[in-house]
């Protein structure tokens, strides 16, 4: 068969949904070359691409950005099939959230990793959550069939949307064999240089600077601890998202801005070191569609805390600390148990 996959977001982002899709790609390409593999790349030249995982894969690129394509396809509802770019397919691989026009012939396969912008509205802009609330639900209808990231997800489509159970399966994320313990003190003491990381026991938390991940509240639950004599840092490793006021204003509320690091986007092949340089890994979040960070931080070793909401229960079962993410205190008594 001929499958695209839209490879945008591995192209253009960093975290979780770009790392869902690189990795799924490689996936792909550690099967037997049956199937020809296109990924389709929207915004194609702001930077080099990387290498094609096999001789059965190939590039399909406009340079037409995704903001555009977005205005175009779901704004102006612009007939225009992304097979113009792929060529006919049997299949079209909608790897995150929406799913552009396509052909009557070809089969659709859409990927929702969560719905937080209507479970926690204010996890997102205004104008991005209107265009969300319109667009996905339309892309799952459209989609001949529809995968979530955990049965929360799964859930959270067959209430909110009202979407056939039969319609939609969960393919839970995996963790990458490189992600275990790292005990080499040259590679530790590498990244640590490469990140300024503390010199003490750090809290190690990953995302994207956005209120979701509850960053906040994980300060002020740093603040306490440390005003009971604990000598923690907190090291928070995420490019920058939007409504972070809070986040940045919360280091001066609780007196804590030289115990508290931000790193920006950390490259792949350092996450294991620093997970295993971590005292403890936290992902208080108020809502994920499943939560990478939960499970690579056990498969590293480091003991987790996490959310007791969403899909993260499903990810960590009883190998990690669940709290209350809206209860700064829970947050601080299930560290200080760590």
């Amino acid at each position: 068969m001929r499958i695209a996959l839209d490879y945008t977001a591995a192209y253009e982002q960093g975290g979780g949904i770009g790392r869902y899709v690189r990795e799924l790609t490689a996936a792909l390409g550690r099967l037997a070359p049956e199937d020809e593999y296109l990924l389709f790349v929207a915004g194609f030249g702001a930077r080099p691409l990387p290498p094609l995982p096999g001789e059965n894969f190939a590039w399909k690129l406009t340079r037409v950005s995704p903001r555009w394509w977005a205005r175009l396809w779901h704004r102006l509802q612009l007939p225009i099939p992304v097979e113009w770019f792929t060529g006919s397919v049997d299949i079209f691989h909608a790897t995150d959230f929406t799913l552009p026009p396509t052909k009557k012939t070809t089969r659709t396969l859409l990927t929702v990793h969560d719905l937080s912008f209507v479970r926690v509205p204010d996890s997102a802009s205004p104008s991005l959550r209107t265009y969300l609330n319109v667009v996905v639900p339309r892309s799952v209808a459209r989609a001949d069939h529809v995968l979530a990231d955990s049965q929360a997800t799964k859930d959270d489509l067959i209430e909110l949307y009202g979407t056939s159970p039969d319609k939609i399966t969960v393919l839970l994320s995996g963790v990458d064999s490189r992600f275990r313990r790292v005990t080499d003190a040259g590679i530790i003491s590498a990244v640590r240089n490469k990140y300024n990381l503390p010199r003490q026991p750090f809290i190690f938390s990953i995302g994207t600077v956005q209120p979701r991940k509850n960053y906040a509240r994980l300060i002020g639950a740093l603040a306490q601890l440390r005003r009971k004599g604990h000598d923690l840092a907190l090291v928070i490793a995420g490019g920058k998202g939007w409504l972070d006021d809070e986040i940045y204003a919360s280091l001066e509320t609780h007196r804590v801005a030289d115990s508290v690091r931000f790193i920006g986007y950390a490259a792949d092949d350092d996450l294991p070191a620093l997970y295993s340089a971590a005292h403890i890994v936290a992902m208080p979040s108020l809502y994920e569609g499943f939560g990478l960070p939960v499970l690579e931080g056990m498969a590293c070793g480091t003991p987790v805390l996490t959310s007791n909401v969403s899909s993260l229960p499903e990810v960590a079962g009883s190998a990690a600390i669940m709290v209350d993410p809206y209860s700064t205190d829970a947050i601080a008594a299930g560290l200080e148990q760590l």
